[in-house]
């Protein structure tokens, strides 16, 4: 089954994720994961890791058999920049959610050591939210970041900022429980006077993102800014009885989203004059 579909409602809010969707703070990141993951044991999370069976994938199980091992990320991990610290502590100890927030809260320790500078993950971002925000659509910000660390990286980007591009910003530290969980979600939801449901729309670059906007019942776009193949888009979104989420549309770039929301509220519009 391939992920080919389109949303099935025009966006009246788009919600977007922070880290590896707008911007890259990934130095920064697998530093911070890297200082945390020597530390298992102190931590007491070494005994809540996962047994390889359980893992989703073969390559699941291989990054949690090389932590075990070398208590570090592989060197190709890093390298190839794909996965965030989410859905590595996701890897790490599935749905242990305990687990998953002492992981936060070391990596939220060790992050504010590398805090220093944050770039646009494409050249033109500012331009589309601008675009998007420009034809009646409101945008909201989500991320797993704490506040303090996501309001010094909203003021930094770019060199002047983007706090002005979102109506609401919700933080993991605003919540109980961090993505995959739908709390933040539905704390930006809440904020914007929306109920879930299909005209909300969410992104995402990770698998945690995709299960999160599911979960809160509202559209799951996966940003593909990795430049997955199908196949493998296929195999991280299965459609199994254990793992059933997969997102309602695949976009490459934040021009792409763009381009997609107008398509669906153009399509509203002459839907809604051809009924008056």
């Amino acid at each position: 089954m391939s992920i080919l579909q389109l949303p099935s409602a025009h966006p009246e809010a788009i919600l977007l994720d922070w880290h590896a969707t707008l911007v890259d703070t990934h130095d920064a990141m697998y530093h911070a994961v890297d200082d945390v993951l020597p530390h298992l044991r102190e931590l007491d999370l070494w005994d809540q890791l996962l047994e390889p069976d359980d893992s989703k994938t073969i390559e699941d199980a291989k990054l949690l058999m090389y932590v075990k091992d070398h208590h570090r990320l592989h060197p190709k991990i890093v390298a190839q920049r794909k996965i965030s610290r989410t859905d590595i502590f996701e890897v790490l100890f599935g749905s242990d959610q305990d687990a998953k927030a002492r992981a936060h809260q070391a990596f939220d320790q060790a992050y504010k050591k590398y805090v220093e500078e944050v770039f646009p993950l494409e050249h033109d971002i500012r331009e589309q939210l601008e675009h998007i925000r420009s034809i009646g659509i409101r945008t909201g910000l989500i991320s797993n970041r704490k506040r303090d660390f996501l309001e010094h990286e909203l003021a930094l980007v770019d060199g002047i900022g983007w706090e002005d591009l979102f109506d609401v910003v919700v933080c993991g530290s605003d919540v109980a429980k961090r993505k995959p969980a739908p709390d933040m979600l539905l704390k930006a939801m809440e904020a914007l006077q929306l109920e879930p449901g299909p005209d909300c729309w969410y992104i995402g670059d990770s698998t945690t993102d995709v299960i999160a906007a599911k979960e809160a019942g509202i559209t799951s776009i996966f940003y593909n800014g990795a430049g997955w193949d199908q196949a493998w888009l296929d195999k991280i979104f299965p459609d199994t009885i254990k793992h059933p989420h997969r997102p309602d549309a695949v976009v490459g770039s934040i021009a792409e989203l763009t381009d997609l929301a107008r398509h669906l509220l153009a399509q509203h519009k002459r839907v809604a004059r051809a009924r008056t």
